[in-house]
């Protein structure tokens, strides 16, 4: 028990920590985005359920994303699809992960951080769904013919992508080890689209960790042993010369003022 428990400190205490705070004093008002997006979800199901009413109809229109729309169509309707969960699986599933997932990460990450990790990943998922599609069921990365016509994957992919940065940001490698190999296995045991468009978002949702690392190295220079403190030996250069300046002008006042009270002492004398 006592090595679950320090496991589970190191793995989740930070995160813990990180959203009690955010949430101290603030309560549902700290989770906007993630409050709106619980609402949209459910009426977009509930108006999606209904296949034979306007409700079906709206929905698809608005935010039905295919390989084989137009982009522009693709990109007009990709904000609202965010909310659109997949008709043959349980809502309260959908629901569950958008209010973890989501609402960590926007305490945490802040909602720009946020909706630019989700969209990201919804993104990188039908760039591939479009490429696989044309490549054809021949190809390493190739979709058949039909997956032109199947639904992207709603919030999935944007909750898969967040979990990981979240995992990265907090250092929760286990966790994050985790949703890998779950997505990894969804799409070995499933090999549709959405489980395809999982890995997809694993992928960006890497890449977007690895992309502080990257500015770092560029930032230090391409010197031998700069790294990501290129700059710094010089502004700790200038720091010591100006403490240095200051402590010889101290040492110049305290002189002066010394030989001014011996001047002062003789003439007394």
């Amino acid at each position: 028990m006592e090595a679950a428990a320090g496991f589970a400190r190191r793995e989740w205490g930070p995160v813990w920590t990180a959203v009690r705070t955010g949430l101290a004093g603030r309560g549902p008002r700290a989770i906007p985005l993630t409050l709106v997006s619980l609402c949209l979800i459910v009426l977009l199901q509930a108006a999606q359920r209904r296949s034979h009413s306007w409700g079906h109809g709206l929905v698809a229109d608005l935010g039905f994303v295919r390989a084989g729309d137009p982009w522009w169509l693709a990109l007009a309707r990709t904000p609202l699809s965010l909310f659109v969960p997949a008709a043959d699986l349980p809502v309260w599933g959908a629901l569950a992960q958008v209010f973890v997932v989501l609402g960590i990460a926007e305490v945490t990450l802040r909602v720009r951080r946020t909706l630019l990790v989700a969209y990201v990943c919804t993104l990188a998922g039908t760039l591939y769904a479009r490429i696989g599609v044309a490549t054809g069921p021949g190809g390493p990365l190739g979709l058949p013919a039909a997956d032109a016509g199947v639904v992207d994957t709603g919030p999935s992919s944007a909750v898969v992508g967040l979990a990981l940065v979240l995992c990265c940001r907090f250092r929760a490698w286990f966790t994050g080890t985790l949703v890998v190999v779950l997505m990894v296995v969804e799409a070995v045991l499933k090999p549709n689209l959405a489980g395809k468009e999982h890995l997809v978002a694993v992928a960006a949702a890497a890449a977007l960790c690895a992309l502080p690392a990257l500015r770092g190295r560029r930032r230090g220079g391409g010197g031998e042993g700069s790294g990501a403190a290129g700059p710094r030996p010089r502004r700790t250069a200038r720091l010591t010369a100006a403490a240095a300046a200051r402590s010889r002008g101290a040492v110049r006042c305290g002189s002066r003022r010394r030989s001014i009270r011996r001047g002062g002492r003789r003439r007394g004398r």
